[in-house]
């Protein structure tokens, strides 16, 4: 293939490396003329394991070339990949006039070329969701009018690149994530990636956008997280590499996909009154923890949304079948279960509520269980009902919604046409 790179920075240079290893041709374009000036000499703008030498070889073979202006160079090119930066602009958003700019220069270079097929344009750059809709689109569209389906495939491919082991990622990266307009695969990126075993994700745009924000955020998290335990660790001369191999050991539950699907809110016996323990620790210890402090407020917001998309749409004092009252299904442990403070919820909005709950006996609560339920939801035992009348009630349309808050849903034959939201899959 014939590859145009327009950036050559950390994430374009490498790219152009490894591409043209693979034998593709491959020319970058950049505005420095001094970055263009190095290549062509033979001299990495950067500092990276392996470029130096895969440059070298590809100067050698003719297949890499760089300048500082498109010209004819997308004349019989199969891909184009932007990899512009993407810089904070003074309130935290990212910059999008390197992309505006490249997109346009792209989209006239393309203008009076007539081509046999699109050409797929991959941009790269960590882009806001909807960039590609809103902003890169519209951009040709009003260059190539009618003729964009023709001319130009767009496709958002996000790099997982870290400096240091750039090559080593680019050839095995943790995924590959192709965003399209109809989530379907391109056959230049296909080509691209024939050399290369990842799990292969083809999404619409916006999903192929937000995944590197979703992924550095959670790294930041991480980091922020670790080092808030580390700082407890200090304060109360806990030995913090200990602590460490411990918690990694557990590839079961805390190293796991376990926990990160986005659901319902945490809450149960032991994480909301651990938090707040351990916020306490750090308070006492005299350990400033902004993350950890942050977790209930943040699990609090979340309640309230899940209650926002819960009762969203229904008309006021709808009659309501809320499946599931416990923390999880199959346990009568009310305490904190976010459930019980959505029927609260539900109830002080004037909603007509039922909850189908077979593990939950009002007679049998005991302790604190106990005087949980009853202090968040005095009618609990007239708010109870059986899978007969449930369903009963459901077939006849006696209700206008059907919420799901837990797995108990599952045991209930619920009519097709049946109104129902489950909070635990968003």
């Amino acid at each position: 293939m014939k590859v145009v790179i327009f950036g050559l920075g950390y994430v374009g240079f490498t790219a152009a490396c490894c591409i043209a290893s693979e034998g593709h041709s491959v020319v970058g374009i950049d505005v420095s003329d001094k970055k263009v000036g190095a290549i062509l000499e033979g001299r990495a703008p950067i500092v990276e394991p392996g470029v130096q030498e895969m440059l070298a070889d590809g100067l050698e073979k003719g297949l890499i070339t760089a300048d500082t202006a498109i010209g004819d160079h997308l004349d019989g090119a199969d891909l184009a990949i932007v990899c512009v930066g993407t810089p904070s602009a003074a309130d935290g958003s990212h910059n999008m006039g390197f992309i505006a700019d490249v997109s346009r220069q792209i989209a006239l270079a393309l203008r009076d070329e007539a081509r046999s097929a699109p050409l797929a344009v991959a941009y790269r750059s960590t882009i806001r969701p909807g960039s590609i809709e809103e902003l890169i689109s519209p951009i040709f569209r009003s260059i190539l009018g009618d003729a964009a389906d023709s001319q130009v495939e767009l496709v958002y491919n996000p790099e997982f690149l870290r400096e240091s082991s750039a090559v080593k990622d680019y050839f095995e990266p943790p995924k590959i994530v192709i965003g399209t307009s109809d989530g379907q695969p391109v056959a230049a990126m296909d080509a691209l990636n024939a050399n290369i075993t990842a799990p292969v994700f083809y999404v619409g745009y916006r999903e192929a956008e937000f995944t590197k924000f979703v992924d550095n955020t959670w790294h930041a998290v991480k980091v922020a997280y670790a080092n808030e335990i580390g700082r407890v660790c200090l304060n109360l001369g806990i030995q913090a590499s200990k602590v460490h191999e411990i918690f990694k050991s557990d590839t079961k539950l805390n190293i796991s996909a376990y926990y990160t699907r986005p659901g319902g809110a945490f809450g149960g016996s032991c994480l909301p009154k651990d938090v707040r323990a351990l916020q306490y620790i750090g308070t006492d210890s005299g350990t400033s923890m902004p993350l950890v402090e942050s977790l209930i407020r943040t699990n609090e917001a979340h309640k309230h949304r899940l209650y926002e998309y819960a009762v969203e749409g229904l008309e006021p004092g709808a009659r309501v079948l809320l499946a599931g009252l416990a923390f999880k299904a199959a346990t009568d442990d009310l305490r904190e279960s976010p459930n019980v403070d959505l029927a609260r919820k539900m109830l002080q909005a004037g909603f007509e509520l039922d909850i189908y709950d077979p593990a939950i006996d009002a007679g049998k609560l005991v302790g604190a269980n106990l005087g949980y339920a009853y202090s968040q939801l005095p009618m609990i035992q007239t708010l109870l009902v059986d899978k007969a009348h449930a369903e009963e009630q459901a077939a006849a349309g006696g209700y206008a919604r059907v919420i799901a808050a837990n797995a108990t849903v599952k045991d209930l034959a619920l009519p097709a046409a049946c109104d129902l939201r489950d909070l635990g899959a968003l």
